[in-house]
């Protein structure tokens, strides 16, 4: 907690020190003057003094009225900073994440983390900027001055605040486990949430709302049932606080009473000690409340400091080597052996082949053999276990990795655009590319003529996940993206499987004169998409088991013939 509390600026902290010091001053010494007022003023019927001591009274109210205004600007100031800085930070750090920190923390808790533990953060450090700073202060202070007007009626304190303190501890020994597991099941209840509605269309098509719908609720309740019993306990403080209050006052009447009737005491004075009876149990109960909301910003604040304390596996190198642009002419993989995290079984195992400027690579295989897994190397969103992968003669892992994704256009296995325009999402690829450029784009990749009949054109509204364009519609426009890039290295991820055959074909087509300069690789399930590739390598289980052309395969690989059957009719294939 305190190594974030330490991003705080210094001077705005001694400030709402500052301020917070000079209000309870002026709260401790109020009660003072309404002791004068009674004792010297009213008991006497001294008007003039009355009216003296009264507007020093409300000097003193507004100069603490004005350092409280102060402290609570001050203190929300610093509190909205740190969450707006821990944001950023935490967005910034996630945003280099390889893939495997983004599995091993979830989308779901990063998102709880970013905003629900921030917001503790804040309202922690508020508290403290508040009610840490003033209590102790208060506290102390009202102690003292009840002490020094009676030290007889003083010694109330001695049985009250330990029967207090020892509440306030019980209160805190149920209820802070109960808070502190909420953090984990706000992760859960976003994990599902998030779940249900990213999975919409699925969970539709196969009727599983109802089970779906169980499944929130499960999650919903252990929430609610956490929360609840975490609040019910703490609701306990206020009511018992009132009675403790309330008996205390009582006490002080009882035998201040006495103490007037004898002479002993004056009005005045037992006026004064209620008010700093009521303030020194204020104080108790302050210091109580900030005792229960450390602990939660302490679960936040390690949540968060786990984040950004997280390095990623990948790093750039000390000495990065650099490779212009437009000069690439080889990528190749050297016996490439990789495993995902916490796997037994690698998921590529010995591959070996090299694509040149101007050719061609696809990649086939069946579902789960591999071929994605290769393009997510190549942009190194995991390091490979053994082996190389070389652009130029260059180990991709001796190079930054902006670097590295600056030679690649890439277009996923799923279309993804961004909330804005269709200009604004071409421009991902290239943020100075001219209009010429991406209709262009557009045109190889058979989305020119739907964006034309657009009433903006390249500034129609992409809503969110674009949302608002067909599948086939997003691919394209995904395609163009990568296209727009203009980059040595074309990684089409399964990207024509939404389209048609006529405009699959029509893109390939268009496409190859278009990547004379660069290494285009083609991940596809289908032999249309690849019929025309230089080379086509045939993946099983993560094992390059085959490599060659259309016709070369056709005829002595048993893996693509087993393709071709499952796609191609006896005359298509002949």
């Amino acid at each position: 907690m305190f190594k974030l509390i330490k991003k705080l600026n210094i001077w705005a902290v001694f400030g709402a020190v500052l301020f917070m010091f000079i209000q309870v001053i002026g709260d401790l010494y109020l009660p003072t003057l309404t002791a004068d007022i009674i004792d010297n003023g009213v008991s006497t019927g001294n008007v003039e003094y009355i009216i003296s001591v009264g507007v020093k009274m409300l000097g003193f109210s507004l100069l603490s009225i004005l350092a409280a205004l102060v402290n609570v600007y001050l203190a929300a100031q610093q509190s909205q900073r740190l969450g707006k800085k821990l944001r950023s930070e935490l967005y910034r750090k996630v945003s280099y994440f390889s893939n495997d920190e983004m599995d091993k923390v979830g989308t779901s808790s990063l998102l709880t983390r970013t905003t629900n533990d921030v917001e503790q953060i804040q309202l922690v450090t508020m508290i403290m900027l508040r009610l840490m700073i003033m209590a102790p202060i208060m506290l102390v202070g009202a102690g003292a001055l009840a002490y020094s007007r009676e030290p007889k009626l003083a010694q109330i304190f001695m049985y009250v605040i330990p029967v207090l303190v020892v509440f306030i501890g019980l209160i805190m020994y149920f209820s802070v486990p109960y808070f502190k597991s909420l953090q984990k099941k706000t992760d859960n209840l976003n994990l599902v949430f998030r779940e249900g509605l990213t999975g919409i269309r699925v969970i539709r098509a196969f009727n599983r709302n109802e089970s779906e719908t169980r499944r929130f609720d499960e999650a919903n309740k252990s929430f609610a049932e956490t929360s609840i019993k975490a609040q019910t306990i703490l609701s306990l403080l206020f009511p018992t606080m009132t009675l403790i209050v309330s008996v205390t006052n009582i006490a002080i009447i009882w035998f201040g009473g006495a103490y007037i009737s004898t002479g002993d005491m004056e009005v005045g004075n037992l006026v004064t000690f209620m008010t700093y009876a009521m303030q020194i149990l204020i104080s108790v109960m302050m210091l109580a409340m900030v005792f229960i909301f450390i602990p939660r910003g302490q679960v936040s604040a390690a949540r968060i400091n786990e984040v950004l304390a997280m390095e990623s596996k990948i790093q750039d190198p000390k000495k990065p080597i650099a490779i212009e642009k437009q000069t690439m002419g080889v990528l190749a993989f050297e016996n490439v052996n990789f495993r995902y995290s916490g796997a037994e079984k690698l998921a590529l195992e010995g591959i070996n082949f090299k694509g040149l400027k101007g050719e061609v690579v696809a990649i086939i295989g069946g579902t789960g053999s591999g071929k994605s897994t290769i393009a997510n190397l190549i942009t190194r969103f995991y390091d490979i276990e053994s082996g190389s992968i070389k652009i130029n003669g260059v180990d991709i892992r001796k190079m930054e990795q902006t670097a590295l994704r600056s030679l690649i256009g890439y277009a996923p296995q799923k279309a993804l655009l961004f909330t804005g325009t269709i200009r604004e999402n071409l421009q991902y690829g290239k943020p100075d590319a001219t209009d010429a450029e991406m209709w262009h784009a557009l045109k190889i990749a058979q989305a020119a003529d739907f964006v034309l009949e657009l009433p903006k054109g390249l500034d129609a509204v992409v809503e969110q996940g674009g949302g608002n364009f067909s599948g086939g519609q997003k691919q394209r426009l995904n395609i163009a993206r990568a296209l727009v890039a203009k980059a040595d290295i074309l990684i089409f991820d399964d990207s024509f499987s939404a389209l048609d055959f006529k405009t699959d074909a029509a893109l390939r087509k268009a496409l190859l004169p278009e990547t004379r300069n660069s290494v285009v690789l083609i991940i596809a399930q289908r032999i249309s998409s690849v019929i025309q590739a230089d080379t086509i390598l045939v993946l099983e289980e993560g094992k390059l088991v085959g490599k060659g052309t259309h016709e070369e395969l056709k005829l002595t690989n048993k893996t693509y013939q087993e393709i071709m059957r499952s796609q191609m009719s006896e005359e298509e294939m002949s």
